[in-house]
C-alpha cells in the first residue's frame, strides 16, 4: 500500500521521537496496523486517520502519556480517536 505523503513524514518522524528502546517494536507493529486499517476500509493508501488509529489500539496503556506528547508535538490531529 502507498502511503499519503504528509501521514508518512508524520509516522516517520513520531518514530524517531520513540525512545530507542521501544522505536523498532512501535514501528512495525503501527506500520503494520495501519496498512490493516486501510485495508478494513477499502483504501489503496494509509491515511492520518489510520495512523493514528493503529497508535490507539497497539500502544500499551502504560506509554499512552508519552504517545500522547509525541502525537502533539508531531502535529497528529488525534482528538476523535482517542478511547472515550
Amino acid at each position: 500500500l502507498e502511503w499519503e505523503k504528509e501521514a508518512l513524514s508524520k509516522f516517520n518522524l513520531m518514530i524517531e521521537k520513540i525512545p530507542l528502546f521501544h522505536r523498532n517494536i512501535a514501528e512495525q507493529v503501527v506500520h503494520k496496523k495501519a496498512q490493516l486499517n486501510a485495508k478494513e476500509r477499502g483504501s489503496l493508501q494509509v491515511e492520518e486517520s489510520d495512523i493514528l488509529r493503529a497508535f490507539f489500539s497497539e500502544v500499551p496503556f502504560a506509554f499512552y502519556s508519552l504517545m500522547i506528547r509525541l502525537l502533539d508535538e508531531v502535529g497528529f490531529a488525534y482528538k476523535e480517536y482517542e478511547p472515550r
